[in-house]
């Protein structure tokens, strides 16, 4: 489908002083504009995509802000005004009276034809989780999905800011059929969101920004009533939700479990691991990294258990290539050839295996090889992407796509990410590659198995114990253990060296 934009952009012009809509005629880039910054005291501002320009020499007024605010809606208690039937959006910054000294003017597109990228996920029925960095364009698919799905269900928006449905109290046209409630205070989305499913009978809530606990249990209240919940929520990644306490329910939650002895022995770990609480509320997220590339988790409920052991399943990539068509790139695995005979580690027989060419990026080489020996695995560390059967990374790596990433992706190499650059990691990488029956303890497994016993030491006597070093999502969960033992915890030193050191509470 052929993307269509709408932008209502002489509305918001219309609002702005004399002269500096002049200089944003002047400027001619108006399909590039982003938003209109205006302080006072400082020279106005327009933000394009890609750069930057002054409006005017002159600095902004006190008399050039009021010209605009008596021009727009009032302000909500979010700090949040528009202009009735755009989708434009102003902000304000007031000073400790609450004066206004500072407007940003964003531009509010309705583009449409944006999910057809994801339209089958969308109209599975399934509820989907949109994540990904501010300004990338969540805000513009859920407006799009609301649309389409209010073409044949009865859809129903809670929009608390009135970015998807637009200000005033008629909707945008680019949501389509889709009934929209408004919110008359950010704290209250919760209550509305609920109030939207008890009323008014919808099959479909589409809700933006997530960002309360008390709206995560209201998504979770509405999808097992068999509503269908299409959202977004702060952050860019799976991992990152995982690591926000107040949003990780949105994806199950997590707690600390103790097995029994034989389930411990059938796991090959310790007593106490990590697990997913509850089912996650949404069934599939959603990453957006740009406006025309995403990632999809297609079964929540496995990726997290699978980042729970230290493990990663690649998600599945979508592009629109250089003439517009979707392209599809199944999350892969290694070939086939690598899997034909699963061993045990006491079998040692890698000649039955081929030889498994990685191109490690990030991690140390070492370490890998360290891992593949200990293993008894036929593994060869090349330099070549073109030559390489799997790619091993850290997270960090990952997250910024550098080249070397970006190009595996793009050729469907399987990528394997790591949590830290720890032999025990790479080894149950390696086990996972070649399916191996192993009884490799559980990396987060063993640093619970660390913690308690760390704990155990402190209350003993010892004055202070220092645990080894781990990412942040790991140190939170040893300062929560160490706050239910009653004694004192704080990290130290810099990543990717930083830990925590538990103390004696003597208050």
């Amino acid at each position: 489908m052929q993307q269509k934009i709408t932008d209502d952009l002489e509305v918001l012009l219309a609002v702005l002083p004399p002269p500096i809509e002049a200089s944003l005629r002047a400027a001619n880039k108006s399909a590039d504009l982003l938003e209109i910054i205006l302080d006072l005291g400082r020279q106005p501002e327009a933000r394009f995509v890609g750069h930057e320009i002054t409006l005017s020499e002159k600095e902004v007024t006190s008399e050039e802000i009021e010209y605009i605010v008596s021009r727009i809606s009032e302000f909500d208690d979010d700090n949040r005004a528009g202009i009735a039937r755009t989708l434009h959006r102003i902000s304000a910054i007031r000073n400790r009276k609450g004066l206004v000294v500072g407007l940003t003017c964003r531009v509010g597109r309705a583009v449409y034809g944006t999910i057809g990228i994801i339209q089958d996920i969308v109209e599975s029925g399934q509820s989907i989780l949109l994540l990904g960095r501010p300004g990338v364009g969540k805000t513009t698919m859920l407006r799009e999905v609301a649309r389409v799905l209010a073409e044949n269900r009865r859809v129903v928006i809670v929009d608390t800011s009135n970015e998807i449905g637009g200000d005033g109290d008629i909707p945008h046209p680019a949501v389509g059929r889709a009934r929209r409630m408004q919110v008359e205070t950010p704290a209250l989305q919760h209550e509305v969101m609920i109030e939207a499913v008890e009323n008014h009978m919808p099959e479909v809530i589409v809700i933006d920004e997530i960002g309360r606990e008390l709206e995560a249990v209201a998504a979770r209240t509405i999808a097992e009533r068999g509503v269908q919940l299409v959202g977004t929520a702060h952050g860019n990644t799976l991992d990152n939700l995982m690591q926000n306490p107040t949003l990780c329910d949105l994806i199950g939650g997590i707690q600390a479990v103790t097995l029994s002895d034989e389930e411990a022995r059938r796991r090959g770990t310790q007593k106490t691991v990590l697990e997913r609480k509850a089912p996650p509320t949404f069934d599939v997220v959603v990453q957006i990294q740009g406006w025309h590339r995403l990632a999809v988790r297609h079964d929540v409920a496995k990726a997290v258990d699978a980042i729970l052991r230290g493990r990663s399943l690649p998600a599945e990539i979508r592009y629109r290539d250089e003439e517009g068509k979707v392209q599809i790139e199944k999350a892969t695995l290694p070939p086939p050839s690598l899997s034909e005979k699963p061993i045990r580690l006491s079998s040692q027989l890698p000649g039955v295996l081929s030889t498994l060419r990685v191109y490690p990026y990030g991690i140390g080489q070492n370490r890998l090889r360290q891992a593949a020996q200990n293993l008894h695995l036929p593994v060869a560390i090349v330099k070549d992407l073109g030559d390489v059967d799997v790619v091993i990374t850290l997270k960090n790596y990952y997250r910024k796509r550098p080249q070397p990433i970006s190009k595996a992706e793009q050729r469907g190499v399987p990528i394997y990410v790591l949590r830290s650059n720890t032999v025990t990691q790479m080894e149950s990488c390696l086990a996972d590659i070649f399916e191996l029956e192993t009884e490799i303890a559980d990396p987060f497994a063993i640093v619970v198995g660390e913690t308690q016993g760390a704990i155990q030491k402190v209350l003993s006597g010892t004055r202070v114990v220092e645990l080894s070093p781990q990412n942040a999502y790991i140190r939170r969960q040893q300062h929560q253990m160490a706050r239910k033992a009653n004694l004192i915890s704080h990290s130290r030193g810099r990543e990717p060296h930083r830990r925590v050191r538990i103390y004696q509470n003597n208050r």
